[in-house]
């Protein structure tokens, strides 16, 4: 679906908050790696769905009106055969009924349970004076506790991009601290400046979270994404 279509049909309905299926695909056509993820919306397509992306598998509750998606049980991880993802998908749309019985549900998202790295976050707001902010940190719950983050204005350049990963204190942590390996700070300079193109090619972005991006010594992947676009002019 052309990103001009994903916009229009959220707006549509009324939503300014994207599935995370729509956030993905809209950032894989950017060139931003993510994580891919498939929307099942029977127990037979999520295991279709789990076969070909590759055991173990996460699958995820998508609603447009469930955002916090753990709070309702909406969340299944380390699915390692098609037999896990069946029974997990009747669980988990049985579980968000009950505990949000006037959302909609779509389904549930499929995706592959990526092997685990540093946990880093690359975000965007939107500031009234200087517009897109484009936001860098360790994820997951450092990001909260330490509030460890760099920002620019965007666009940014490869310098800018470079700075950002540096001038953060957990910096030594994706140098390689005691032994572990070191991230590919590489890709995620390539990743920085590819979300400010993203961003600044569609100014209908309100916000914006990869959060968390697993860093690696060979590149780095978006695990979660979320989008929040603008309502219509």
């Amino acid at each position: 679906m052309a990103p001009s279509s994903i916009v229009e049909r959220a707006r549509a309905e009324g939503r300014t908050i994207l599935t995370e299926i729509e956030a993905k695909q809209l950032l894989e056509q950017a060139g931003v790696p993510v994580s891919p993820a498939r929307l099942a919306t029977t127990k037979d397509a999520a295991i279709a769905a789990a076969s070909e992306l590759g055991f173990p598998i996460v699958l995820k509750i998508v609603s447009p009106q469930i955002t916090h998606k753990t709070d309702v049980g909406g969340v299944a991880l380390g699915l390692a055969s098609a037999g896990d993802v069946g029974a997990a998908f009747d669980r988990i749309i049985a579980s968000a009924k009950e505990h949000a019985p006037a959302a909609t549900i779509e389904g549930v998202a499929v995706q592959r349970m990526e092997k685990a790295g540093t946990e880093v976050i690359i975000g965007m707001t939107k500031d009234a004076q200087f517009g897109p902010v484009l936001m860098f940190g360790l994820g997951g719950v450092l990001v909260e506790v330490l509030k460890d983050v760099a920002f620019r204005v965007v666009p940014i350049n490869e310098r800018d991009a470079r700075q950002m990963v540096e001038e953060i204190k957990g910096y030594p942590i994706l140098q390689g601290y005691r032994g572990q390996a070191p991230a590919d700070l590489g890709k995620l300079h390539d990743l920085l400046l590819r979300v400010s193109s993203f961003v600044e090619e569609h100014p209908e972005i309100a916000e914006l979270d990869l959060n968390p991006v697993f860093a690696y010594s060979d590149g780095a992947i978006a695990v979660d994404a979320r989008v929040v676009i603008e309502g219509k002019a």
